[in-house]
């Protein structure tokens, strides 16, 4: 299964444009890992077009928050509709086995011993001092963890977090993650 693990930044917040609805929001940056060619790419706001091919090509795509965040903030720039490709998204698995939502550094520190390089408000402050390259830098990070942790739940069926100074197991049901679904993304590839 070839699967693209990819994350967005973004240049403004829910409160600038007055409602909780990604799609209003303006992406920064976005970074993706593709699992066939070992790869990270990431690109700029103005730069999306690079990225099309690679999202199309997947199997699935697999993100933190990312069906209810990043897939309708990226379908406002892309020519089709991204979200007909396979979803894996670990925040909603995490969801349906603990009852509840975590930070994604809560649970990359328990499972993976790492932590996040900064937070998505800071990304947005580096925005605004045309900070572009810690952006980037931030997003793929963010792309390597949630590889990592998409890798560690695929081949361990759990996820860890810390309860207070317990580290506590969370079952990921991974049995559908495997499955290919047909999908003919073709909306940007030159046929």
């Amino acid at each position: 299964m070839r699967y693209i693990v990819f994350d967005i930044e973004t240049q403004n917040t829910f409160e600038d444009v007055g409602k909780h609805e990604p799609a209003l929001l303006d992406i920064s940056v976005v970074s993706v890992y593709d699992s066939v060619t070992a790869l990270y790419t990431t690109v700029r706001h103005t730069e999306l077009e690079k990225l099309w091919p690679i999202f199309e090509k997947a199997d699935a795509l697999v993100g933190y928050n990312s069906n209810h965040f990043d897939i309708p903030l990226l379908n406002k720039y892309y020519p089709g509709d991204i979200s007909k490709i396979k979803s894996i998204d670990l925040l909603e698995s995490i969801r349906t086995s603990l009852g509840r939502r975590l930070r994604m550094d809560s649970v990359a520190e328990a499972t993976l011993k790492t932590k996040k390089s900064g937070h998505g408000l800071q990304a947005i402050m580096w925005w605004k001092e045309g900070s572009i390259d810690k952006i980037m830098k931030y997003c793929e990070k963010d792309v390597e963890i949630t590889k990592r942790l998409f890798e560690y739940a695929r081949d361990n069926k759990e996820l860890k977090f810390k309860d207070g100074r317990t580290t506590r197991s969370i079952p990921i049901d991974t049995s559908s993650w495997g499955d290919e679904e047909h999908h003919a993304m073709t909306h940007s590839l030159p046929f």
